[in-house]
């Protein structure tokens, strides 16, 4: 018969995952060069003026968290 802890328990677990997803990607981010510089990210340079925006990026990020989180919450 299942309990409330069941619940809470799973829930650290996720919560525990994605903290250490977190400061994975924060430890490496500086080690991936390409991470952040790919080609289609955004980047406008003016003399007082600077824009980026990293699309392609994004959109890997986006992809891969994706499927990550499709796996995980699969019953």
């Amino acid at each position: 018969m299942p309990t409330g802890f069941d619940s809470l328990g799973k829930t650290l677990m996720i919560f525990g995952a994605v903290l250490l997803v977190v400061g994975a990607v924060l430890y490496l981010g500086g080690k991936l060069p390409w991470l952040g510089r790919l080609p289609g990210d955004i980047h406008v340079e003016k003399e007082n003026f600077s824009f980026y925006f990293p699309v392609v990026t994004c959109i890997i990020i986006s992809v891969v968290l994706t499927i990550v989180l499709n796996l995980f919450s699969r019953r």
